[in-house]
This record gives C-alpha cells, structure tokens and sequence, in this order.
C-alpha cells in the first residue's frame, strides 16, 4: 500500500500568495514609480518636489492609518482588509489614468495608497506571523521574494510607459491587480488553531532550535509594554533610516540615471531589474541563514552595504560603478528587509503584533516621506542628485548603531495562576 502523502502546511499556501500580491504591488507601482516620475515630468512638466509629495502623502497616510489597521488586524484577522484593499488599490490605479492635474495625480495617488496599506505587506506580514515562528524568517524571506521579483517586471512597464502612455499603462494595471490579485487575497486566512492548524504545521518541543519563546520566558509583550522598551523605538529607528535610501531610490533613481548619467528611462530600467537580481540574491541568503544568526547585526551590515551602493549611483562615471550600486543596494535590500518585521516578532511575540506593527509605521514613516522629498528638494534646489542622495547615504551609514543597540528585551511576567 503505498504511503501517504504529506500534506502542505497550509501556512505555505498563505505564503505563496502574498508572494504573488507583493510581485503585483511592486512590480506595477512600488518599483515601478520612478519610471512614471520620470514620464510624468517630461509630459506634464511637474517638478521632482511635486511628484515625490505625491509619494510622501501616500507613506503619511499608512503611518495615519497603521495603528488603526493594527487593531482591526490584531481583532479580526487580516484576510478581510486584504480583500478590500486589492480592489481599492486597483480602482486608484483606474483613477491615475484618468487625471489631468497635480491635485487629481495626488488624489488618484491617496486610494492607492490606501488600497496598498490594506493589501500590502504589513497585513501580509501579520498574517503569516501568526502561522510561524520556527520558520518565520524563512516564510518573510520567501515572501519578500515577490516584492524582489516584481522589480524584473520595471523593464516591461517601462516599455508600455513609451509604447502605449502612462494612462493605458495604469488603467491596464489596475484591472490586472484585481483580477490576478482577488483570488490570490481569498488564500488568506486568520490564525491557525481557527482552522484546525498548528504554528509551523507541528507541535515544536520544548527545546527546539530557533524556537522565539516558551513558556517559561513569560508571555507576550502588550503593545503599550513594547513602547516601552528601548528595542521598539531603536527598531523603527534603524527601519526608518534604511527607508530613506529604499524609497528614495524608488523615486529618484531612474530620473538620476537620465537626467545625470544620461540614460534612456528603458536603459535605467534595466539597471532596477539589476538591483532585483541582487534583492532577490539577498532574499535567498535570508532564507538560508535568517533563523540561525542575530538579525540585528545582520541588519547593521547591511545598512552600509546601502550607504555604498547610494554613493556609487550618486559618483558613478562609469558602468561598473552603477552596476556596484544595483548589488550592494540590491542585496542589502533583500536581506534586511524580512528581518525587520521577524525581529520585532521574535522581540514581542504575536499576541499583539498588529498594533506594535502599526504604531512603529509612524515612525519608520520618516524614512518613507524624508528619502522622497529630500533627494526631490534638493535636486530642484541644486540642479543634480549629489547633494541629496550624499545625505540619505550618510544617513543610513548612521542608522547602523540603531540595529547595534537593539537588544532583545525582557519577555513580561506570567501572571500568577
């Protein structure tokens, strides 16, 4: 009689389709944005400033809403603001192909940005906190494979921005994130033990490698105890500083590289697919070693990897220079990025991850408006990019010593029985 077959934890599946949300999300807009600035400026004659606000308005209303979101999370699970959140999300992309001025790209620009905070990756991140703990820096590695991915996709958004225009192009998108994107969010669920399940599929024992906490460590942190400790905010410190490379990049880079290195949006846009290579080698490797070393120090590196690639793009007068930056920048990337959100899980436990997620979104909200609008201002101000991408490089080098400092706290005391 032939044996059985294993099953799949069903926590995989979740996985495999906030993959599949994130690759939309960042291969239509996230990564894709700076191609748009880049067409954008160039037909409507809107300043850098201008249209990096539109990209700081749609961080500052995720930092708003996040703690928000945080408790509906925490109270009824994350599958039905994902839900909605991809069709709101597709609608504003619709809605961008129709505007004709600064205040509709903005208002178009403020339902994405909605849309992506219901959808994105902090709701998919909470969900799959709650089915992992074993294995949790591999299932938000393997998730962040799809926000990696999707950046392979810029060349081709590129090329429908020259071939068909940026209103066929985002109209198109949003039509696209809703019917691939809908079936993909009904995969979501809420925690596992409501369906039968356990966390990482097994019953871990007691003493099993990598476990986060067990019951003699104390119990999980509140949100208002995790404000407390010195962790929390160095954290969202250290997240904030990295975002203000990231986000600035994805804005800025591709009209660096026109603009200043005199590159075709087309030919900067393989530079981005470039960069992806080395997020999604970064990813990989965060797979592999995620579970087994201390993700701060790991999160310190690569923040100087971040500040190197930055001021190789920023000094480049050569190929090798630009393709240094794509790498460092690229890997540091996607190996830092899943461990921000493991880190706070391994620090503060599950029971209210929603909340302490979304409060710290109103701080790392720094780095999402200051990157954009820094590297935007002072390119108007001075004419070039030097200035601007120089200061959020030694930013980030900077915000190293947050990750340095951000030792793991005390687990509070189990009540008394």
């Amino acid at each position: 009689m032939r044996a059985r077959a294993k099953k799949i934890f069903y926590g995989w599946w979740m996985v495999g389709a906030g993959c599949g949300l994130q690759f939309l999300q960042s291969s239509l807009l996230m990564q894709s944005f700076g191609a748009y600035v880049a067409v954008l400026q160039d037909e409507r004659g809107w300043s850098k400033t201008a249209l990096s606000g539109a990209a700081a308005l749609a961080q500052l209303e995720a930092a708003i809403l996040g703690p928000l979101l945080g408790w509906v999370i925490d109270r009824f699970g994350p599958q039905g603001p994902i839900r909605v959140g991809v069709v709101i999300f597709g609608i504003g992309f619709m809605l961008l192909s129709q505007i004709d001025s600064l205040l509709g790209f903005y208002g178009a620009f403020v339902v994405m940005a909605i849309g992506a905070s219901l959808c994105g990756f902090f709701p998919i991140n909470v969900a799959l906190i709650h089915w992992f703990e074993r294995y949790r820096a591999r299932a938000l590695s393997s998730l962040s494979l799809g926000l990696a991915a999707g950046g392979m996709f810029v060349p081709v958004v590129a090329w429908s921005l020259s071939t068909w225009g940026w209103r066929v192009t985002a109209f198109a998108s949003g039509i696209a994130y809703i019917v691939i994107g809908l079936p993909l969010a009904m995969v979501m669920r809420r925690r596992p033990g409501d369906y039968g399940e356990t966390v990482d599929g097994t019953a871990p024992p007691p003493d099993a490698p990598g476990r986060t906490a067990s019951a003699g460590d104390g119990r999980d942190f509140t949100a208002r105890e995790a404000l407390r400790t010195p962790a929390f905010w160095l954290v969202s410190l250290g997240h904030g500083f990295a975002l203000l490379v990231v986000h600035a990049v994805n804005v800025h880079a591709i009209t660096h590289m026109k603009e200043g290195l005199g590159y075709s949006v087309e030919r900067a846009a393989l530079v981005i697919t470039l960069m992806v290579t080395g997020q999604i080698g970064g990813v990989l490797v965060g797979w592999a070693v995620g579970d087994r070393f201390e993700k701060r120090y790991v999160a310190a590196i690569c923040m100087l990897m971040h500040m190197a690639g930055l001021l190789l793009l920023t000094y480049a007068v050569a190929a090798p220079m630009v393709i240094g930056f794509a790498l460092l920048h690229g890997v540091a990337w996607g190996l830092r990025g899943p461990f921000m959100q493991a880190i706070r899980a391994d620090y503060f436990g599950r029971a209210a991850i929603g909340m302490i997620l979304g409060l710290s979104y109103m701080i790392i909200v720094i780095g999402q408006i200051g990157g954009p609008m820094i590297a935007g201002v002072l390119a108007d101000a001075t004419g070039n990019y030097r200035m601007g991408f120089t200061l959020l490089a030694l930013l980030a080098g900077m915000g190293s010593l947050f990750f340095l400092f951000a030792r793991r706290p005390q687990r509070p005391a189990r009540a008394a029985a």
